[in-house]
């Protein structure tokens, strides 16, 4: 059985806009995903926790630099064919005062680490969706600013600038989802589906690929 890990923060997990709680599975975009491409052939993980960052800390939740997990997932998952990266999102927040370039520094390293933990296994970088214009309202997510939303904008060219320098695959969330209207943040049931199509195509490429490179050394 073919083996893909997915991590990343809050719309990894599931999270529902507003009310909190997770969705079910067949909404989450990573069951989604499993489901498509077979759950006899393909074992998904869903590494995905609410807060989670490239490389701070949160002072008032445990565990949510993931610099400091993902070598403990990986390893724990044993040989992975492919690991997914989506996160960026919660290293917008005001407190970390972090610009697009240095979130993108932050993501280099957990690309980094995973070829050291994991240097047999494709990578594919995604860049999260932008944060909605009133996200940094009292009714949505204050922990957000106005400068929090340029900056989730951002994020595409810089994660697609770093793919390239790492050569890793790379996909641009923002082009396929946006954040609900409820919440200003999450991906709500449709742009769950919408999200996992788009990575189940990109997925589906990756893995012909290897395939193909695989069966040429092998034969």
């Amino acid at each position: 059985m073919r083996q893909i890990i997915c991590f990343g923060d809050s719309n990894t997990y599931g999270l529902i806009p507003k009310e909190g709680g997770r969705y079910p599975w067949g909404v989450r975009w990573t069951s989604r995903l499993n489901e498509r491409l077979g759950l006899d052939r393909y074992r998904v993980i869903e590494e995905g926790l609410c807060g989670r960052t490239t490389i701070f800390d949160d002072l008032f939740r445990e565990n949510r630099n993931g610099s400091k997990w993902i070598s403990g997932v990986v390893e724990t998952s044993g040989e992975s064919d492919l690991i997914i990266v989506m996160l960026g999102t919660n290293d917008c927040k005001t407190a970390y005062g972090a610009s697009a370039e240095l979130i993108g520094k932050g993501v280099r390293k957990i690309i980094h680490l995973i070829r050291q933990y994991a240097g047999n296994s494709e990578i594919l970088l995604i860049s999260p969706i932008h944060l909605g214009e009133q996200v940094w309202k009292p009714e949505y997510d204050p922990e957000f600013s106005k400068a929090s939303v340029q900056v989730s904008r951002e994020l595409a060219e810089v994660y697609r600038r770093i793919a390239a320098e790492e050569q890793v695959h790379f996909l641009a969330a923002s082009e396929y989802a946006k954040p609900s209207e409820t919440d200003q943040e999450h991906l709500n049931e449709e742009e769950h589906k919408k999200l996992a199509d788009a990575i189940y195509e990109k997925v589906c490429g990756i893995l012909e690929r290897k395939a193909v490179i695989y069966n040429r050394f092998s034969a």
